[in-house]
C-alpha cells in the first residue's frame, strides 16, 4: 500500500531559541523565515533538536502551534510527540494534528527499552490516534532501542504509518529494511553525514541539523540527487562533511544551538543537563561557518 509522501528533501530539526525566561518567538519566527526563503522542503519543531525533553508540556504545545501559525502552508510542518508515556504520546498526537501539523515524529521510548512486540503495540497505539501521517524515528544511540527491520516490516501496512527516520547509522540494516517494506514506507536520512547514501538506497531525503544554518545547502544537495546530478550531490555532501562533524563535536544540539546563536537566532541558551559549547569546540565551529560566509 503506497502512501503519500510527506516531504522530499531537506526537512530542517529546528532548534528552539530560548532565553531564561522562556522561548525566544521573535527569534524562532525569524529562524523560521529563513528556512523558508532558504528553500527548505519541510520543518520539524519539537524534535531532538528542539530540546524537546526539556521543554514544559504547554511550551511543547504552544512552538507546534506557532510554527504551524509561522509557516502558515507554506512548507509541510511535522511535531515531534514521542514519549516514553505512550498516554502522552497519544494525547500529544491527537493536538498537534488538530493544531493543524502536516505529520508527526515519535521517537522510540527512552528508558524504557521497550521489546520489539512493545514498540508495534506502541506504534498502533499512537498512529491509531492521529489523523495525520506518522514517521517512526529511529535513534537507538539516545534511546537504548533499535527498531529492527522486520519491526518496520510489521507496521509497513498501517495507514497512518508513512516513513521512518533512520539514524542508527547501520546501512545493512537501512538495506534489509527498505527491501522487507518495499514502497509502503518512505525512509528519510537522520544523519547530516549520510545524506546522499540514504538517497542512493532510495531515500526520500533527510531530517536535518546541519539545514539550521545552512538551508539552501541541504535542500540543493538533496534536489541535485533527485535531478541526476549525484556528482553534485555527492560533492556537496563531501565538502560540507566538516561542518557537519563540528555541528556534532558535542552532543546535539549544542552546536546547533551556538550555531544559531553566532547568526543572529537567539540566544546560545540551553536547559540543564545541556550546558553551553566548549570553547574550543566552539572556535573550530566558528571557523568552518566563516569559512561558509555564515557569520
Amino acid at each position: 500500500m503506497k502512501k503519500n509522501t510527506i516531504f522530499t528533501g531537506a526537512a530542517t530539526a529546528l532548534v528552539t531559541p530560548m532565553t531564561k525566561d522562556g522561548i525566544d518567538y521573535e527569534s524562532f519566527a525569524r529562524l523560521v523565515e529563513f528556512q523558508i526563503n532558504g528553500g527548505i522542503d519541510a520543518l520539524v519543531v519539537c524534535g531532538t533538536t528542539g530540546e524537546a525533553s526539556t521543554l514544559t508540556d504547554e511550551e511543547h504545545r504552544e512552538a507546534i502551534k506557532f510554527v504551524v501559525k509561522q509557516t502558515a502552508g507554506r512548507v509541510p510542518v511535522i511535531a515531534g510527540t514521542g514519549s516514553n508515556d505512550t498516554d502522552y504520546a497519544v494525547d500529544l498526537t491527537r493536538f498537534s494534528c488538530e493544531a493543524g501539523v502536516d505529520g508527526v515524529l515519535v521517537v522510540t521510548p527512552y528508558y524504557n527499552k521497550a521489546t520489539q512486540k512493545g514498540l508495534i503495540k506502541m506504534y498502533e497505539t499512537i498512529a491509531d490516534a492521529s489523523t495525520k501521517p506518522m514517521i517512526l524515528y529511529n535513534v537507538p544511540s539516545r534511546t537504548g532501542v533499535n527498531i529492527a527491520p522486520e519491526t518496520y516490516a510489521a507496521l509497513a501496512d498501517h495507514e497512518n504509518i508513512a516513513a521512518v527516520k533512520e539514524a542508527s547509522g547501520d546501512f545493512s540494516k537501512l538495506a534489509q529494511s527498505m527491501a522487507l517494506v518495499g514502497d509502503k514506507l518512505d525512509f528519510y536520512s537522520g544523519n547530516d553525514d549520510q545524506i546522499v547514501p540514504v538517497l542512493s538506497l532510495g531515500g526520500k531525503g533527510v531530517i536535518s541539523v546541519l539545514s539550521n544554518i545552512m538551508p539552501r545547502a541541504t535542500h540543493d544537495m538533496c534536489a541535485r540527487f533527485f535531478a541526476g546530478d549525484v556528482a553534485g550531490s555527492a560533492k556537496l555532501q563531501l565538502e560540507l562533511l566538516p561542518l557537519v562533524n563540528a555541528l556534532f563535536c558535542e552532543v546535539n544540539p549544542i552546536p546547533a544551538k551556538a550555531a544559531t546563536a553566532a547568526m543572529g537566532y537567539g540566544d546560545n541558551y540551553l536547559r540543564l543537563p545541556l550546558t553551553p559549547i566548549e570553547e574550543a569546540h566552539g572556535e573550530k565551529l566558528y571557523a568552518l561557518m566563516r569559512e561558509q560566509g555564515l557569520i
